[in-house]
Order: structure tokens, then sequence, then C-alpha cells
């Protein structure tokens, strides 16, 4: 396991946090020490019953790369130049 491996931190990082059936309850007995998710999934009272889950809000960066594609602008150009 990556905990018997040397391992002192486990994050995982997730782009839609579908949190179905019993995956709160996986996650919580899991050695993962945070799961970050995008706001991209509802996760409603999930969030209360899994204390490692981080949120975060894409909304800027998702809307800018709306404008610029509809503007015919570069979107490759946000991988380097997150709004906040």
């Amino acid at each position: 396991t990556l905990e018997t491996g040397g391992a002192r931190e486990v994050i995982a990082i997730v782009t839609h946090g579908v949190l179905s059936g019993n995956a709160v309850e996986t996650l919580n007995k899991s050695c993962l020490s945070r799961i970050v998710v995008t706001n991209t999934v509802p996760l409603g009272d999930k969030i209360e019953r899994c204390p490692k889950l981080r949120v975060i809000d894409i909304s800027q960066v998702l809307g800018e790369a709306i404008r610029r594609t509809h503007n015919g602008e570069s979107v490759s150009y946000l991988f380097n130049h997150v709004p906040v």
C-alpha cells in the first residue's frame, strides 16, 4: 500500500466528485488524508459527512472558458492565467 511504501500523506484530486452509494463511508475509512473535488457536482450533506473533502470553486475559470470559446479566443491561455 502507499502507507507501507512510505507515503506521508495521500491526497486525491478529482474533477467531478460523484459520490454515489456508500462512497462517503468508503472515503472516510480510506488512507486518503484529503479528497479535493471541483464544484461541478452538487454534494449536499456529503461535505459534512466527509471531513476529508475539500471543494474548489471553478465557476470563474469555467465562465472565462465559455466566454473565450464564444469570442473565438484561446482557451489554452487559461492554462497559465487562471482568473481568481
